[in-house]
């Protein structure tokens, strides 16, 4: 309880209080920190629970849904197999309308040529039938007007005898026909041989023809109905294969087992989940003990800090200071004891956590992280009763954790990631050959026969021939050049007009009897411009038809039954392999679909199917959970803790070099030197040194 007193006393009391409160500051931030990590330690105990819950619970669906993957995989046949039953069922539209259409386009231009011919003989036949119905009708006409004609020529004659010599002048020549309609010439050898093609049974064999390719449908639909039975019965037999595919996959025992560790894994925790809560909240309460006896020698010293110097005076002896700065200097040494008394179990608890958060980090975070950790596990026995191997079903045990890791980071499927193939081989797992090979040689004793197919006999040939020689048009320019003139030699309007001017001259007695003969002239004119100009213009626009359509009537034959012979050598020599070759591709198009259904599975299975991501997300959350959250809250708590351990010595080293001047001295040490003045009190003493007393 003595301290001496010098010239630097000030200073070095100013020097120890920032010191002080500088660490005292230190120890604060520490125990803030502490208090803050312990407190983050606790929320990430009791969130681990849920967080793994949640992560074990993301790996159970992810496990879960592989069957179903396969599973829709699986369904997915149920397309192929779909397509190929309905294909078998409307295999007389399928096939046999493969079949139809290829003889069709080897046959319908045949078909369509002759009908065509057919049509334009008929056309022609119509147009002679017309031109010798017209030809009848004139030479009717004319029977009738040229009696007419002539009662009405012996008239005129008469009148104009009376008449005398004013209508000497007059010429009757007109009332004569100037063309004779039965010269026009005869059309019934060309009718009759175009007649004899109308009523031939041609068109009728040319239907039937069509019928029978129509009816090809019907005849494969008939001749397949065993083979369609026995594909059926081996399309079960692939649909069963298929189906047997899931049980024969290790991904089931895969599911069974990973489902089985990720339940026990979870009845565990919820198992320790409320006594490992307890422990922590104990754990807790024991630690902001500790922080807060560190606090507790903060506050002691900042009581020091703001009491001593409050209390203070510089011109009071060490002996005589007030309660108040005494106050300070004990609150100094208080702070002293409890830091004395309590550090030994910061530094106990300092290094228990040191030791278990600070080596689990170095021997599981820091390699974790690196992958390093992955490459123990991988060494057999190192987790006792721990097998990867057992674990995902498989039995090779040779299964690397590490290379699991890499490549579900990828997002790799398991196929690959676990190398599947070596143990399990798709292309016998999905063979199905022996039940398309039956398919094959079901339809390759497939027998389809179809009704000849006969397009013309010989006969009707030499009958379209010849019908297109005789169907040739007779000479008709003498009659086309008579058609073109006026029916009567004269015009009978002429004669009227003359006959009407003879009865204005004067002097002729026959006036009334040359008038009503005008007017007979035109009327009978009249009458026959409307009985003749229809049918004459019909007469010449028919011979004008068949001349322009006959002329390409025989080249027209000509290309139809070349036409007609070739379809028919083809028909006689393609027809079997005809069927044959569309049967084949209807087989192929019918075994495409599995092959492609059989590719797009493998690929599924091999590629797409549990893509393992999942499975590096939870060991990714495993270590988030692990490390950062868990182990960095215990590592800031040791930190924290160790660094209020450390500051704590230099705390109270200066705690009590800075007590001494707050503190009241049992023994006064008192100094003056000769620049310093005295308090009144000593102003009639010098001291020449310093003095004691007790």
């Amino acid at each position: 309880m003595y301290q001496k007193q010098g010239r630097q006393m000030g200073c070095r009391r100013r020097a120890l209080w920032v010191s002080v409160l500088l660490v005292s500051a230190l120890l604060l931030a520490g125990g803030v920190c502490a208090l803050i990590s312990n407190t983050r330690f606790s929320q990430a105990v009791r969130g681990t629970f849920p967080n793994v819950n949640t992560t074990l619970n993301n790996v159970h669906i992810y496990v879960a849904s592989i069957p179903q993957q396969i599973n829709y995989i699986i369904d997915s046949s149920d397309v192929p197999l779909g397509h190929a039953n309905r294909s078998l069922q409307d295999i007389g539209l399928n096939l046999g309308g493969m079949i139809m259409s290829v003889i069709r386009n080897g046959t319908d231009g045949a078909l369509g040529s002759l009908q065509s011919l057919l049509q334009e003989m008929k056309t022609l036949s119509d147009a002679y039938s017309s031109i010798a119905s017209t030809r009848s009708h004139l030479e009717a006409l004319q029977s009738n007007y040229s009696e007419r004609l002539a009662s009405l020529r012996d008239g005129l004659n008469q009148t104009l005898q009376r008449c005398g010599q004013p209508c000497s002048s007059v010429s009757l020549h007109s009332l004569a026909f100037s063309t004779n309609f039965s010269t026009i010439p005869s059309v019934e050898q060309q009718l009759e041989a175009l007649s004899d093609v109308s009523a031939s049974n041609i068109a009728h064999d040319l239907e039937t023809v069509n019928d029978t390719l129509n009816a090809i449908t019907d005849k494969v639909q008939e001749g397949s109905k065993d083979v369609v039975t026995k594909t059926q019965a081996e399309l079960g037999h692939i649909r069963q294969e298929i189906r047997s595919l899931q049980e024969q996959l290790p991904f089931v025992s895969m599911e069974e087992n990973v489902g089985a560790f990720v339940g026990n894994a979870t009845s565990m925790l919820n198992e320790y989940r409320e006594q490992t809560i307890a422990l922590d909240g104990l754990r807790w309460s024991v630690c902001v003990l500790l922080c807060f006896l560190v606090l507790l020698v903060v506050l002691c010293n900042v009581f020091g800090l703001v009491l001593g110097p409050l209390g203070l005076k510089e011109n009071v002896l060490p002996t005589q200071r007030s309660s108040l700065s005494n106050a300070g200097g004990n609150f100094f040494m208080a702070g002293v004891g409890f830091s004395f008394i309590f550090s030994w179990l910061l530094m106990l608890l300092v290094a228990v956590t040191f030791v278990l958060g600070g080596n689990t980090y170095m021997l599981v975070c820091e390699p974790w992280h690196s992958q390093e950790l992955f490459q123990i596990l991988d060494t057999p026995g190192v987790i006792p009763g721990f097998n990867l191997s057992e674990l995902l079903g498989l039995e090779d045990g040779t299964t690397n954790f590490s290379e699991i890791y890499r490549q579900c980071q990828q997002d790799t499927a398991l196929w690959q990631t676990l190398h599947l193939d070596q143990r399990v081989s798709l292309d016998e797992l999905l063979n199905i050959s022996e039940y398309t090979g039956e398919i094959s040689t079901a339809f390759e004793k497939m027998n389809i026969t179809l009704d000849p197919i006969s397009l013309l006999s010989q006969s009707q040939k030499d009958l379209l021939t010849n019908a297109s020689q005789a169907g040739q048009p007779p000479d008709f320019t003498l009659t086309l050049e008579q058609l073109d003139q006026n029916v009567t030699q004269g015009s009978l309007l002429d004669l009227a007009a003359e006959l009407e001017k003879l009865a204005d001259t004067e002097g002729v007695d026959v006036k009334e009897e040359l008038e009503a003969d005008a007017s007979k002239l035109r009327e009978l004119d009249e009458e026959m411009q409307m009985s003749f100009s229809g049918e004459l213009q019909s007469l010449k626009e028919n011979i004008h038809f068949v001349q322009s359509r006959a002329s390409e009537l025989q080249a027209q034959t000509n290309t139809a039954l070349n036409e007609a012979g070739k379809t028919q050598e083809f028909l006689d020599r393609e027809i079997t392999n005809i069927i044959k070759n569309e049967t084949q591709a209807f087989l192929e198009e019918l075994l495409d679909f599995f092959e492609t259904y059989i590719s797009w599975a493998k690929s599924g299975l091999t590629e797409y199917v549990a893509r393992c991501k999942t499975v590096a997300q939870t060991l990714d959350n495993m270590e988030a959970i692990t490390c950062d959250y868990i182990l960095d809250s215990v590592n800031a708590f040791w930190f924290s803790l160790g660094w209020c351990t450390f500051f704590l010595l230099p705390s109270i080293i200066l705690a009590v070099r800075l007590a001494k001047f707050y503190r009241r001295m049992n023994i006064a040490d008192v100094y003056r030197s000769e620049v310093v003045e005295m308090p009144p009190t000593f102003n009639f003493y010098r001291i020449p040194r310093p003095a004691t007393r007790h």
